[in-house]
């Protein structure tokens, strides 16, 4: 009998295909399809709609790099959204800093939640019970559109832009951010691999900039986003927050007690420096 295989749809004309050795969980939920399925190599995996999402064996290099960049560059980010992020990777890496004193959280869908708590129990360690955290289920542009609260960095771990996440990628979505933001505050969001996507860093970057005094991207090679480098978008009206050094960013990480797997401070200051073709893609 052959293994039953698992083809990523992302991409028109070229994909990258999994062995599923098990299915471990598989459902139509009323938002989008959801398979959970566990591979020799990646360990667990979780996919949606047809699109890799997480899995257990590379995801602290994307989980590690969309938080601490931010919480670092900032300095003294007391209180944390994060928009998405259902499996609870970037929970986990939220809640180990200290300084932060509360972190909201808000989810589309319930059933990612409550199937990652099951399946992929490593990505959030325990986060989904730290006291600190109010998890919401509700649109994330709804949220930010209509919460009195404001956050001093906001983390948008969205899918890419197709079914539910497409409207993280739109100009109501941003200007809602813009809308909750503390002044000083910085906004960072996955913004996809960015030779196979680079219009998502142009229209991410037309977007951003009517909002924002700073607009840029930073960059890590996640394996299992295949296609080279994974941008993430950064959005903030303080343009000193980029342009740390590696001293000062050197002196909060060891400052804070957090172990990395991927983060460093050097990768910090390091990631912002783009490739010519990325440059070229912000501006046209």
């Amino acid at each position: 009998m052959s293994a039953m295989l698992f083809s990523e749809t992302l991409h028109e004309g070229w994909a990258q295909t999994f062995r599923m050795d098990e299915v471990l969980f598989e459902v139509r939920t009323e938002h989008q399809h959801l398979v959970i399925f566990r591979n020799p190599f990646w360990g667990t995996v979780m996919a949606l709609d047809g699109i890799i999402q997480t899995t257990e064996r590379d995801e602290f290099i994307y989980h590690e790099m969309m938080t601490h960049v931010p919480i670092l560059a900032h300095g003294s980010a007391r209180k944390v959204l994060i928009i998405g992020g259902g499996d609870g990777g970037i929970l986990r890496e939220v809640t180990k800093h200290a300084g932060v004193e509360a972190v909201t959280q808000v989810e589309i869908d319930e059933k990612v939640v409550e199937m990652c708590k099951q399946y992929l129990p490593n990505h959030s360690a325990g986060a989904f019970d730290d006291p600190r955290l109010n998890l919401v289920i509700d649109d994330g542009v709804n949220f930010v559109r209509t919460t009195d609260e404001k956050f001093d960095v906001i983390i948008s771990d969205s899918t890419d832009p197709v079914g539910p996440g497409e409207v993280l990628f739109e100009s109501p979505f941003y200007e809602g951010v813009k809308r909750c933001l503390n002044p000083g505050g910085v906004f960072v969001a996955q913004n996809g691999v960015v030779f196979m996507q680079g219009e998502e860093v142009t229209n991410s970057h037309r977007r951003l900039s009517p909002l924002f005094a700073d607009v840029h991207f930073y960059h890590a090679a996640v394996p299992t986003y295949v296609g080279g480098s994974m941008t993430f978008a950064w959005a903030t009206d303080n343009p000193e927050l980029r342009r740390q050094s590696v001293e000062v960013i050197r002196e909060r990480f060891e400052a804070s007690g957090i172990e990395t797997r991927y983060y460093t401070p050097e990768l910090h200051v390091g990631s912002f420096a783009l490739p010519k073709y990325v440059q070229d893609l912000m501006l046209a």
